[in-house]
């Protein structure tokens, strides 16, 4: 689901139900820290490139469905708050979108075109590289959840039942190697931005 982190010391779930806001300022906070990020996203876009008004429809499904309190202006803007450090101070990003991710619809038509056009714009981004896995593709290793792995100390798993923080050398090491195997299957450059061009026309 893509919408929230865990903290370090497993206060996600204690988190969330104060609202997106501290949720969203704790995973800005790992971000700040971060140097070297993975990531996959299959079926929404990744929270860093998320525009302001699709982190609003995000946050606003995460609000409606753990009954939170709503502050979603302040979960907004800690989530978008994290595209300050793409391309700062030698931070690198590799990141896969599931061809899914550019479909799924979040808010409506509207708020998918603005995201789908954020996402042309940040295939150029310095220290980005953004690869998508087209629906088609074959597959090294059998779908999974999303993941990000933070420096290679920290992987965090998101989904309906919340927020998972694997710390544990051997558990990292079996979210790199499907990030390996998924990696082959993504297509770059003039083919991602083929793809998000498609996906722009039928919204």
């Amino acid at each position: 689901m893509a919408t929230a982190a865990g903290s370090a010391d497993g206060t996600w779930d204690g988190l969330l139900q104060q609202g997106t806001g501290p949720v969203q300022e704790s995973f800005l906070d790992l971000v700040r820290t971060t140097r070297h990020y993975l990531g996959y996203s299959p079926n929404v876009v990744w929270g860093n490139l998320q525009t302001p008004q699709y982190a609003e429809a995000m946050l606003r499904l995460v609000v409606d469905f753990h009954g939170i309190p709503d502050d979603i202006e302040a979960g907004v803007a800690a989530r978008t708050a994290r595209a300050q450090f793409i391309g700062q101070e030698g931070r690198t990003y590799h990141v896969l979108l599931g061809e899914q991710a550019l479909l799924t619809n979040i808010g409506g038509p509207e708020v998918m075109h603005g995201q789908l056009r954020r996402l042309t714009d940040a295939l150029s981004l310095p220290g980005l590289t953004l690869g998508i896995v087209p629906a088609r593709a074959r597959l090294l290793v059998y779908p999974g959840d999303g993941f990000s792995i933070f420096d290679d100390r920290r992987v965090e798993v998101e989904g309906f039942r919340g927020g998972e923080t694997i710390t544990a050398p051997e558990r990292l090491a079996v979210f790199r190697k499907a990030f390996d195997r998924l990696q082959p299957s993504a297509v770059y450059g003039a083919a991602a931005r083929d793809l998000i061009e498609t996906a722009l026309g039928g919204t």
